[in-house]
């Protein structure tokens, strides 16, 4: 049985070494998973981006506001200077929280009163809002206890006889902190990328294995045209899915399109030319459908953990952070729960459909080139 074994082993090891960029990704992979199960998959939120409202303009309110920044839990992003703007920096996306202190703060809370200071919060994410909500409460009561302590000292009173501080909360978006409305949109994003990606270099690819792409390249049909010709029918098809998913999030789970559904299947087009560019370029690289596979599952793997699809961008270490930046994916998520979620229209969403267009047009390039080149 050894004797008729170990060729058979052989011949095997000597396909897998013969094929380097196979073995790469085989080695590559199990890296790329410890360290983003190890960085990335976190729940731990911190330096959630805030924006500050002060109406009082007091030591006190700034001493609420620092106690907020010290928690580690909130880093103040913006200040304002009315409801409108920290609500649209809330609708873009730019922070996930908002500190509203009245002009009476102080005097509230010095007065032993009472005071309130609102607090509002995105409930897109409930990972996020759920640890900003919870975080909020806490560090609002305890500031209040010492601001009043003092003051009750001064006078000589008991802090037992001092109303407490009320932090008023308030959830945006989604009161309810339900995961399915911030889990399906986000599905959207990521089959989208999954399917056009796999299905345009695996089709690609299959045609090299056949032998019939070399009968295609010497018909009068040019390069640009075999190019657009194989990958707008995936193109189509990836479309319909996106609407699939989103009419079966509607009915199963619940969860409203608040925005314009055109609006979503516009820019999921932009976002499916990075798609149809990253699958172009995997059929230059992979020699089989095997190949195709592992590359694409390659790519996919970083954006599920990377791009906000699962775990919050602020629990992710800052060079990730930055490696987030990279992937088209980021943007389109803050688009469609931007969409389906908020209701935000062109404006909320301006520097992510700027980021999917240069996405787009360089990936859809680079990818021509090379398969261009090799096609030649």
């Amino acid at each position: 049985m050894g004797s008729r074994l170990l060729p058979i082993m052989r011949k095997e090891f000597i396909h897998i070494i013969r094929v380097p960029r196979t073995l790469v990704v085989m080695f590559l992979t199990p890296l790329i998973q410890l360290i983003l199960f190890g960085y990335a998959a976190t729940s731990d939120v911190r330096n959630i981006s805030m924006a500050v409202y002060d109406q009082s303009r007091t030591p006190q309110s700034r001493h609420l506001v620092e106690a907020f920044v010290q928690s580690g839990q909130f880093s103040v992003a913006r200040t304002v200077a009315s409801d409108q703007e920290l609500a649209r920096l809330v609708d873009n996306g730019t922070v996930r929280a908002g500190l509203i202190i009245p002009p009476t703060y102080a005097n509230d809370l010095i007065g032993g009163r009472g005071a309130q200071a609102a607090f509002v919060l995105d409930g897109s994410d409930p990972s996020v809002a759920s640890t900003a909500l919870s975080s909020a409460r806490l560090i609002g009561q305890v500031e209040a206890t010492d601001v009043q302590q003092q003051a009750l000292a001064r006078r000589g009173g008991s802090l037992a006889l001092a109303p407490a501080m009320e932090v008023r909360t308030r959830v945006w978006y989604n009161p309810d902190m339900v995961s399915a409305v911030f889990m399906v949109p986000a599905l959207v994003g990521l089959i989208l990328q999954m399917q056009a990606t796999l299905l345009t270099s695996s089709a690609i690819v299959r045609e090299r294995e056949r032998g019939t792409i070399e009968q295609l390249i010497v018909t009068p049909i040019r390069s640009f045209e075999l190019i657009v010709g194989k990958i707008l029918p995936y193109a189509v098809m990836a479309l319909l899915i996106t609407i699939e998913i989103l009419v079966a999030g509607t009915l199963l789970f619940g969860v409203p399109i608040k925005g314009s559904v055109l609006l979503l299947l516009a820019i999921s087009c932009l976002f499916l030319v990075s798609t149809l560019g990253i699958g172009l370029l995997i059929s230059t690289v992979a020699n089989t459908q095997q190949e195709a596979f592992l590359l694409t599952f390659l790519t996919i793997f970083p954006s599920v953990f990377l791009s906000g699809f699962i775990y919050p961008l602020a629990a992710l270490p800052k060079v990730l952070q930055y490696v987030s930046g990279f992937i088209p994916l980021t943007y389109f998520l803050v688009v469609v729960r931007g969409i389906v979620i908020k209701g935000v229209g062109v404006p909320a969403l301006t520097s992510q459909i700027t980021a999917l267009v240069i996405f787009g047009v360089a990936l859809i390039v680079i990818a021509s080139l090379r398969f261009r080149k090799r096609l030649d």
